[in-house]
């Protein structure tokens, strides 16, 4: 069985696209439709038809485009429920541990709450690759636009659980503002200040920051380290990762 094929491609203002190949069988999904017209442009390019809508949430900047791409395509969507509060619903509704097949390839289904209710992961465990929507950033997280930090630290832990190799593919260009408010909070961590030089060498060339990895984010992004002493008492929640982390949050939408 052939590796799958992941085209990463700018979209909008800040967001990316992704068109997800199996070489083996020819089938494509697109991860979220933030610009359908760029999709079926890229896709067209690469030859490939796209037979899947594979949608994280409800935003328009991620489910706006599948009405255009099913016209064009006759592309079946999956998702979660909540795709339909902007008139697309889903084909087939989404929920933890459900698996999605794209050809050869499977994605085994996590529900991360907290940026939307009912936002959702895909993870292809066998590729090591997933594509994470809005709940994680490069060095940042989502907004929580309908959740509360309890669920969004617990949505991020399912994330943090997977292996340190897994590459993570999330939807927008935030990393250089995100390494700004890192630093601001946990200063001190060796592994960020390397990541930050790394985005910022990166992105004076125009060098996209994603997709990124597990094991990375692990050690420098602040939502994953709600749990750390140092960070806890930085923040004044010694022994509270639930209310560290809310507090993280609350200092970067103030940032």
């Amino acid at each position: 069985m052939s590796k799958p094929i992941v085209h990463m491609f700018p979209c909008l203002k800040d967001n990316y696209g992704f068109l997800l190949h199996d070489p083996d069988t020819g089938e494509t999904a697109t991860i979220d439709t933030p610009e359908a017209s760029r999709i079926l442009a890229e896709a067209d390019a690469k030859g490939w038809k796209i037979t899947q809508i594979w949608n994280t949430h409800w935003h328009a900047d991620h489910a706006g485009g599948n009405a255009e791409i099913i016209a064009k395509t006759g592309a079946k969507v999956v998702g979660p429920q909540e795709v339909d509060r902007i008139g697309a619903a889903p084909d087939r509704v989404l929920r933890e541990g459900d698996q999605v097949k794209l050809g050869n390839l499977t994605a085994k289904v996590h529900e991360t709450p907290g940026h939307t209710l009912g936002h959702i992961v895909y993870n292809l465990p066998d590729a090591h690759i997933a594509f994470v929507g809005d709940t994680l950033f490069a060095l940042g997280c989502g907004r929580l636009f309908e959740g509360t930090p309890a669920q969004m630290w617990s949505s991020l832990g399912k994330l943090r659980a997977l292996p340190d190799d897994t590459t993570i593919y999330c939807a927008h260009e935030y990393t250089e503002a995100n390494a700004k408010f890192a630093l601001s909070v946990d200063a001190a961590n060796r592994d960020l200040a390397a990541y930050a030089e790394d985005i910022t060498a990166k992105r004076a060339r125009g060098i996209p920051t994603v997709p990124t990895t597990i094991g990375r984010e692990k050690k420098t992004n602040p939502f994953l380290r709600a749990d750390d002493p140092n960070l806890q008492s930085f923040v004044g929640h010694p022994g509270d990762a639930v209310a560290t982390f809310a507090e993280v949050r609350e200092r970067k939408n103030n940032f």
